[in-house]
């Protein structure tokens, strides 16, 4: 018994086994124009395949790309698109560029620290205060999606000194937002009625009523 593991590899294993064994054939049919006509022949069964998308030129170029693909790009046929660059396909994609600035504190990132230093540059009005309190509340919702069980104000407020280095500061009166505000959430309410003790039952088991005979 032969198993698939001992098998040649599937190239584009969404076409299966068999298109690539059709593929074969194609490649090693010597007259140039039947090989033509059979290697239109497979694009149809890739369409086919692929029959929930809409036929379009876009489509067309593909399924021929994934032709020349299977082919292991030996394949010479009139066909209406150029083969691909077999150099473009196999090369790797260049590695982003990640920024590798450390942050103060990972769950705020890095936006919000960006954020309080331009508002740090702003004069001083209305504006800015509004903008403050903004931040502040925002440090503590992103503070709430790490940790929902509790969250202090004043650990925010010295988050907060901390961020701005000390140049944006809260009022002495100012109150965050409540914790169900700001995840939309309402507060659980209070039971009103006194505590009432469940009534003990007795464990003992009632004794069963013996039934006797008439005119014992």
């Amino acid at each position: 018994m032969e198993y698939n593991s001992q098998r040649e590899k599937i190239i584009i294993p969404e076409y299966g086994r068999n298109l690539q064994k059709i593929v074969e054939i194609v490649v090693k049919t010597e007259d140039r124009a039947k090989r033509t006509q059979l290697a239109h022949a497979v694009v149809d069964i890739m369409a086919n395949i692929h029959s929930q998308v809409k036929d379009s030129p876009e489509l067309r170029q593909r399924l021929w790309d994934h032709l020349y693909i299977v082919s292991r790009f030996r394949l010479d046929v009139d066909s209406p698109y150029p083969m691909p660059d077999r150099e473009v396909l196999t090369k790797l994609p260049q590695k982003l560029d990640y920024p590798r600035k450390n942050m103060r504190f990972s769950y705020y990132g890095k936006n919000i620290e960006n954020i309080i230093t331009e508002v740090a540059k702003y004069p001083d009005g209305d504006d800015k205060s509004d903008l403050v309190k903004s931040i502040a509340n925002h440090l503590k919702k992103s503070y709430l999606t790490w940790n929902r069980d509790s969250v202090d104000d004043e650990l925010i407020k010295k988050h907060f000194d901390e961020l701005s280095q000390g140049k944006l500061q809260l009022d002495s009166d100012y109150h965050f937002t409540t914790t169900n505000e700001l995840l939309g959430t309402k507060p659980r309410k209070k039971s009103t009625k006194p505590y009432q003790p469940r009534p003990q039952h007795s464990t003992s088991k009632p004794q069963r009523k013996q039934n006797r005979p008439k005119n014992y």
